[in-house]
Formats: structure tokens, sequence, C-alpha cells
């Protein structure tokens, strides 16, 4: 498939200040979808407020911007350059979220700059957990008995309604922060407000634990002409209860049967197709009963991950190459 040759620069947005447990893998990202981008003749202009990554070495990008991660610093870079294309996927959540409130103001249609990798509408329809649950009941992929709340009445009815344990799952977060197991009825007020303060639009999904259940990751990549292939399996060697990010993973999995992994690919291809018509990469995670080999959705990404990072360095596979997601780009081979 050809190059788009109308793209001639990109905005990548990266993922600011690195903490413990989470971020790091955006810098290897970041870095690698710039070194693909500049390989096919494309200029990088690079957004991060972290000076101590690789992603904003003097040699990653062509631009390196050391600005706060702001839609009003974005629009500083659009001011002084001719950007044709955004990709927000490298920066994690706050890529996407900077991303998304860059179109709720009129930002990428005011400058004419394209969204590439995902679209605004997959974005929303992830993060927002109310969302994602529905979607996933409609298209008949399985999810635990769940409901959003929005206030801390809503989220104690929910827990009544639902019974113990619990899992909390802020909207628009990431790394797991503000999420947290509830086992007992005394500890779940606190830890519902500590996940209502997470999320920035103040909305967690109250949600029946499968503590102990098996969980699983696909790394799934999709091409303008919806050709979809699975990059990876990867197996947490944790089960539900422990953060992926804290787990130690596993790629590929190693007690998936095959049965089991047929299922869940074909789950996770139409999870990817129903949140969007966009080329780019998705990360897909379940669970799986360890008794019954009943596959649950726990979330869907559309951007790099942890696991993304992994996968590409387990398989040899440049994923940032494809992950560039220039609208008629899309080469599946290595």
């Amino acid at each position: 498939m050809p190059r788009d040759n109308s793209i001639k620069s990109v905005l990548i947005i990266g993922s600011g200040p690195i903490i413990i447990g989470q971020a790091c893998e955006f810098d290897y990202s970041g870095s690698q979808a710039s070194r693909s981008l500049r390989e096919e003749g494309i200029e990088v202009t690079l957004i991060n407020s972290n000076p101590a990554t690789i992603m904003t070495d003097q040699v990653t990008a062509d631009h390196i911007y050391l600005l706060p991660l702001t839609v009003d610093s974005i629009e500083k870079i659009l001011n002084e350059r001719k950007i044709d294309a955004v990709l927000p996927t490298m920066g994690g959540q706050t890529a996407l979220n900077l991303c998304k409130e860059a179109d709720e103001r009129g930002i990428w249609t005011k400058y004419g700059v394209r969204i590439i990798g995902v679209n605004v509408a997959a974005i929303e329809t992830t993060e927002n957990r109310e969302s994602f649950r529905k979607l996933m009941i409609e298209i008949g992929v399985g999810v635990p008995p769940s409901n959003v709340a929005n206030s801390f009445l809503e989220g104690k009815e929910i827990a009544q309604r639902i019974g113990f344990p619990l899992v909390i799952r802020p909207s628009y977060t990431l790394g797991g922060t503000g999420g947290s197991f509830v086992m007992k009825k005394e500890e779940f007020e606190d830890r519902l407000m500590r996940g209502l303060q997470a999320s920035p639009i103040h909305e967690v999904l109250v949600e029946k634990a499968v503590l102990g259940w098996k969980e699983y990751e696909l790394e799934l990549l999709r091409d303008a002409n919806d050709n979809v292939i699975i990059i990876c399996s990867i197996e947490n060697l944790d089960p539900m209860g422990v953060h992926t990010g804290d787990s130690i993973t596993i790629a590929p999995a190693m007690t998936l049967s095959d049965h089991t992994y047929q299922r869940m690919r074909d789950m996770a291809i139409k999870m990817m197709r129903a949140i969007g018509k966009f080329a780019g990469g998705c990360n897909v995670q379940f669970a799986v009963s360890p008794d019954t080999e009943d596959i649950i959705a726990v979330e869907i990404n559309p951007r790099v991950s942890r696991s993304s990072a992994l996968a590409s360095k387990a398989t040899g596979y440049p994923i940032a190459k494809l992950l560039q997601s220039l609208p008629s780009v899309i080469t599946l081979t290595n």
C-alpha cells in the first residue's frame, strides 16, 4: 500500500513525566515512531514536558518542544510550524486526553491537522467506562456486572445491587490511578471517593470483581483497508487482582488453549472494528475463567501500552512503523 504523500509533517504528543510503574513504555514507543516517520522522509515535531527521556534527545525528532502538555502549547507549535497530522497514540492517556480536548476546542480543524492512529470517537468510546460497557453488550462481548457512577450516592446504590467483591475503575486515567478492589463494605466509601476524585470527569465504573481469573492481552494492528492482524498474545503471570503494570507478563501466552485463543482473537477484532474506523493499533485485555474458560473483556486501549512495547521486542516486529497509521500507508510485512 503506497504512502500518503500528502502528509509531510507529523506532531507526536509525548506522555510527560515518567513515574515509577508507568510511562517509560511511551518513551520507547514515541522514539520508535519518530524513527519510523523520519525513515519515510516525514518531518517530525515532538512535544513533551520531560527532558530526561530518550524521546526528547536531539537525534530523535526534527523539532523538539519542551513545553507543558496543554492545548495552548500545541497551538503555539501550530502557529510556528505547518503540521499536517498529529499522532497522539504514543503518549498514553495524557496524549489521548490532550488530543480530545484540542478537538473539542476546534484546534485541529482550525489549523487543518489530521488525527492519525486513532480518532476522537474511539477515544471517547474506550475511555468512557459506560460507553465501553454498553458497546460490549451491543456486540455480544461479555463484561462483568457493572454500572457507572458519577456521584457518591450512585456508587453506593450500585455496590448494594451488585455485591462484593468489587473493582472501582475511574474513567480517563492511566496505570490504574484511582482504581481499587473492594473486598468488604467497610472499605467501599473511601475507595469510591478516591476513584471519583482521580477521574477528570468525576466518573467511575463499579464492577463485579473476577479475582483469581487469568488475564491475557492481545496486540492488534489494523491498516486503512480494515485488515487486522494479531501481533502478539500476552499472559499475565499474576491473576486478575494484580494490575497488569505490576505483574510479570509473558509473550507469547503459555497456558492459553487454541480454542480459547481463537475465540479471544475473534472478540478482539470485533471490538477494534466496533470502536471506529481508523488505521492503527489497539491493546485488548481479557479475563478468562480458569474453570470454565469463559471470557470477559476488561478494556481496550486505542494506543500503545506497556504490553505493546513488550510485543514489539518479543516479536521483532517494529509496531511503531504501523502505528504511525498514515491513512493509506500501512504495510503488514516486516
